[in-house]
């Protein structure tokens, strides 16, 4: 039998390798001590915890709720929460921290600072979208810790969430103040700038946007890897033929979106470049190649930068250029064009469906996934949307990619919904579908930036307290002169978006006399 005395020997060693990222070792140790002890809670625990930093599927909720079989420990719950909210199971994250929080209040010779466990059950909430108990949480924390960072910069996208930009401004700042080394905080005084249009004030905050580049776990962003030219800031260049190098960031929207600030950036240097993700290459081609032979686009970033005299990742273009609000039409509003011979044909097919006379709606209904919270929030249910879509005078066209059946209108379609979308290959195509319709309406999608980078009339259905873009509460778009813009009034209530927008199509389709 092995001795008390080696089993915590062993736990001691086990904690050491564990807190020196040694987690092998660590998970090496624990399992020798557990096969000799089964139920040491406190090796219970730490192997949970070496699971759960080596994202072993399932094992840290197993280890830890073991540990909690054993002895009930507000540590312990705490830990099973963190496990829970970055596994997406929100509900339980707030049973378990709550149950935790309760053990510490009953039974004070348990040691803990009971603001981590209040901290976690206030982000539970939060991303299981319970915003004003989250504030709650929140503020509670706040007056047991007023210095506490995380809070501040949580409560802060609660804050906003529920509407309060400026508040929410009020608490990043002082979260990054508490905590310079808080970049999530310094990012989203940046995004919170921008939405209420402090631009010139926001760029330099909005550098760090990396940081809040999170999951629905959760996580946060990974600082982007150095590159080994400067990035350009907006001094002149030292030489007449400088070259500069666009990196692609984020998603296809922003691309959409900031690809018209290439020209202000040629007006600058002797040629630039641009790392084209394929969905958006011939677009690009399209739109850019024949009008700025300067602009070249690549598959990739250059395996040699020797050429390249400085880099610019693609949405701190407008830090560079010195774009506000105030100048912001100094660059192309309407940039991007479909291939006159793919518009031909869609032109061709929706004669087919659509005879003259019937106006020809585009209608894009929900996001991607890239954050399944962002996602939930800016998208609508197909049944929802089955009622816009009964508004009879119109030929609906899909420009909905479904990535998973969730999003997918029931079939058989009504016969004025058409749906080629199966036929669509890349936003070229989408564009060439869009360029014949007289109408796009859509969620907060790179489909709305395409289409109203076209020039082609948008009606944006936006989410309650948006993305940073739309500004706040605006019916319009200073991006997009051809946009019009139907704002959530609460928090998920898109029946009074809806019946606004039908309003709006029976005045602007009104029913032509028989």
């Amino acid at each position: 039998m092995t001795e008390q005395a080696d089993i915590d020997g062993i736990f001691t060693a086990a904690l050491q390798a564990f807190f020196s990222s040694g987690h092998d070792a660590a998970r090496a140790q624990l399992d020798a001590l557990l096969q000799a002890q089964p139920e040491h809670a406190g090796a219970l625990h730490l192997r949970g915890l070496v699971a759960l930093e080596a994202k072993e599927p399932g094992g840290a909720a197993y280890w830890i709720e073991r540990a909690l079989h054993v002895r009930p420990d507000p540590v312990f719950y705490n830990s099973l929460s963190v496990v829970q909210i970055r596994a997406g199971e929100f509900v339980e994250g707030v049973h378990s921290a709550r149950r935790g929080l309760e053990l510490a209040r009953t039974e004070p010779f348990l040691s803990i600072d009971t603001s981590i466990l209040a901290f976690n059950l206030g982000v539970a909430l939060q991303l299981n979208d319970d915003m004003e108990a989250a504030e709650q949480v929140y503020r509670d924390v706040l007056a047991a810790n007023p210095v506490h960072s995380g809070a501040h910069n949580n409560l802060g996208l609660v804050l906003n969430a529920l509407g309060d930009v400026e508040a929410a401004i009020v608490h990043h700042r002082r979260a990054y103040d508490i905590d310079p080394a808080n970049l999530e905080a310094r990012s989203n005084i940046g995004h919170m700038m921008l939405a209420v249009g402090r631009y010139e004030e926001a760029w330099p905050h909005f550098e760090y946007r990396w940081a809040a580049l999170g999951n629905n776990r959760g996580e946060r962003g990974a600082r982007p890897a150095g590159l080994p030219v400067p990035q350009w800031l907006g001094e002149p260049p030292t030489r007449p033929d400088a070259r500069l190098f666009i990196v692609y960031e984020q998603g296809f929207g922003d691309a959409l979106q900031f690809c018209r600030f290439f020209p202000l950036a040629l007006d600058h240097f002797g040629s630039v470049g641009f790392n084209c993700p394929k969905p958006l290459r011939r677009l690009f081609d399209d739109s850019f190649g024949e009008r700025y032979p300067r602009l070249q686009l690549f598959d990739d970033l250059p395996a040699d930068w020797s050429d390249w005299d400085c880099h610019s990742p693609m949405l701190s273009l407008p830090m560079a250029l010195g774009i506000g609000l105030q100048n912001l039409d100094t660059a192309p509003h309407r940039y991007l064009r479909a291939g006159p011979q793919r518009a031909a044909y869609w032109r061709a097919r929706l004669a087919e469906v659509a005879p003259e006379g019937v106006p020809r709606i585009g209608i894009v209904w929900a996001g991607g996934k890239i954050n399944a919270h962002m996602d939930r929030m800016r998208s609508i249910a197909p049944a929802q949307i089955g009622r816009l879509l009964a508004w009879p005078r119109a030929q609906w066209i899909s420009l909905q990619k479904a990535d998973d059946e969730a999003k997918a209108l029931p079939i058989p379609h009504p016969p004025n919904v058409t749906d080629w979308m199966s036929e669509i290959a890349d936003f070229a195509d989408t564009a060439a579908l869009v360029e014949a319709l007289d109408l796009v309406i859509a969620v907060d999608t790179s489909v709305a930036h395409l289409a109203a980078a076209m020039g082609k009339r948008v009606w944006l259905l936006n989410r309650y307290a948006g993305c940073w873009r739309w500004l706040r509460e605006r019916p319009d778009s200073p991006w997009y002169p051809g946009m019009r813009i139907f704002n959530q009034s609460r928090r998920g209530n898109w029946v009074d978006v809806l019946s606004t927008l039908i309003e709006a199509l029976e005045a602007e389709f009104p029913e032509r006399a028989r």
